[in-house]
């Protein structure tokens, strides 16, 4: 074809594949309760018992003085794909080929989770002097939860073994999908520099951090087309992406700098104006395929939504300094927060429902009050569930959880390479339900593996 550097296009599936993940309308808010229950509750039972496994490894300490280094090596990466087989492989399972059986699957966990802590009642409760531990490790095990599903999915949406309604939906409803961009919007707010309180940045310094999401950005733009890869323009618009939403979040939070006190006030009093706005007419433009030739035009979607986000990164920096951070509470332990958090997860659960029946049903696209409130109770549902782990066990968070901790945008970023390379290189479209299992396996164990050798020998892809 004249104007091509090769006669046969990179990506001759690209049509096909856009039409795929297009048009969809996602699955039942009760759906979404019941995979954000496995995912915790699989990596709390793994927790509970590499606890016991650690007792024995602690009993032949003796044995680990004649090859120390190989012995660390061997004991590393066998402990990690322990954490593969019992954590990631499940939750492939769940979300592809038992994805009918993802009620049953949430529900058999937690009876699980039941009948421990029943027959373990006595070990809950600490000895005299002792103290609880802190929720550190639950939010780390939290934002790695957020990470793993995600890269998991973004290969996984290209498979039919993947069901259609856990993929993000074009204009109203929520699949699974549709959470990720909240979910790391969510797991940043409340670690964020502004919620711990610290010393705000210049306004140099701040544009020099983005940066880094500036230009991944733009490198996703090129690679795209370069590639002619598959972009679904009604996510985002035609140019942007989920880095540049990351981008205009944090330097408009560092241009209007708010103290985290007041973040939540301001953040919802932000949310209300916009669906306002929304209600008033907004939301048919933004749903709308029709697109002039100006910038804003061609990238609405990801322009408007920006006040979405920043109003849920507010109110995320608020609980997150309330929650975490603030020690003005006197008598504030580890079961008052383990409390709050689960009381915010059912209050935000309600929220979404009364706002999405209400109001106007939940829209990524818009990144409307509903949607807001519906990551807020997916995420805190999960951080509420993980908080479970800290009654029964005092060991640290997993190898997979340490390794995928230090390298989180490395880590994604890899994802985003292999996928690339797979969707280029295989035609998903036509891939049987036990290829693009074995696929997905050796995807998620690659970038396992490589994640946890960088964690390994040291190395820490820090971006800013």
């Amino acid at each position: 074809m004249e104007g091509r550097l090769f006669d046969k296009p990179l990506n001759p599936n690209k049509l096909l594949k856009e039409q795929f993940v297009s048009n969809l309308t996602g699955s039942s808010l009760l759906e979404i309760a019941a995979l954000s229950t496995v995912v915790p509750a699989l990596v709390v039972l793994r927790k509970w018992s590499s606890r016991d496994n650690s007792r024995k490894d602690s009993a032949k300490k003796n044995d680990d003085q004649v090859h120390p280094v190989r012995k660390d090596w061997m004991q590393y990466f066998s402990t990690l794909g322990v954490d593969y087989l019992t954590v990631v492989l499940p939750i492939i399972l769940v979300f592809t080929v038992l994805s009918e059986w993802a009620f049953t699957c949430a529900i058999s966990l937690v009876i699980l989770i039941s009948i421990y802590i029943m027959f373990k009642r006595s070990q809950l409760h600490l000895k005299d002097g002792s103290q609880l531990p802190s929720l550190r490790a639950d939010i780390s095990s939290y934002r790695v939860s957020v990470v793993l599903v995600t890269c998991l999915c973004i290969l996984a949406v290209d498979f039919k073994i993947f069901p259609r309604r856990y993929a993000k939906a074009e204009t109203y409803g929520s699949g699974i999908m549709d959470l990720g961009v909240g979910s790391f919007v969510v797991a940043n707010a409340l670690v964020s520099r502004q919620a711990r309180n610290i010393a705000s940045m210049s306004f140099k310094a701040a544009l020099s951090s983005i940066s880094p999401l500036v230009f991944l950005g733009f490198a996703r733009i090129i690679s795209t087309w370069g590639v002619d890869y598959q972009v679904h323009v009604g996510e985002y618009g035609v140019h942007w992406n989920f880095f540049f939403t990351l981008a205009a979040v944090s330097i408009l939070t560092s241009i209007v700098r708010i103290h985290p006190k007041h973040c939540g006030l301001v953040g919802l009093l932000i949310l209300a104006g916009y669906q306002i706005w929304l209600s008033s007419g907004l939301n048919e433009y933004l749903i709308s395929d029709k697109r002039s030739a100006d910038i804003i035009s061609q990238n609405k979607e990801g322009i408007y939504s920006i006040l979405g986000y920043w109003g849920m990164f507010l109110i995320g920096v608020s609980l997150g300094f309330y929650l975490f951070v603030d020690t003005s509470s006197k008598g504030k332990n580890r079961n008052t927060q383990v409390m709050q958090i689960w009381v915010l997860a059912a209050s935000f659960w309600i929220l979404a429902i009364i706002f999405d029946s209400y109001i106007e049903r939940v829209s990524r696209r818009m990144c409307n009050f509903a949607y807001v409130m519906l990551v807020f109770g997916q995420n805190f549902q999960v951080l509420s569930i993980l908080t479970l782990a800290g009654f029964a066990s005092y060991k640290k968070n997993l190898v997979l959880e340490d390794a995928f901790n230090q390298n989180m945008l490395g880590s994604f970023l890899l994802a985003n390479i292999l996928t690339g390379l797979v969707n280029l290189s295989v035609n998903t479209l036509s891939a049987s339900s036990f290829t693009a299992f074995m696929i997905l396996s050796v995807y998620t164990f690659t970038l396992c593996m490589v994640t946890g050798l960088a964690h390994f020998c040291g190395v820490r892809m820090k971006f800013w």
